[in-house]
């Protein structure tokens, strides 16, 4: 392929918005991420050594965003929280 390929037209877009654009301003993962992202994860004693085999790991920082949301909503069991994130991302 010499050319760049353009899409398809007649194929449906699966997200029309981006997972940012579709989160509110004032919506309170907003705060979350930004407090989240402004630690320092290894000096509060987090283990940022990623293993070489198996399955890769979720980074530290975003597990420890997922628990926050959990404890601000109530949400304690990561299987309650496993579902909370897929209802939240299928209903946009």
């Amino acid at each position: 392929m010499k050319y760049i390929q353009g899409q398809n037209r007649s194929q449906i877009q699966l997200f029309t918005l981006t997972l940012d654009d579709a989160i509110e301003a004032d919506n309170e993962v907003r705060l979350i991420d930004a407090f989240g992202s402004h630690l320092d994860l290894e000096e509060l004693g987090f283990d940022m050594q990623a293993g070489e085999n198996g399955r890769p790991s979720y980074h530290p920082g975003d597990l420890l965003r997922l628990f926050i949301y959990g404890y601000l909503n109530r949400i304690r069991s990561s299987r309650s929280l496993e579902k909370e994130c897929k209802r939240n991302i299928e209903t946009m």
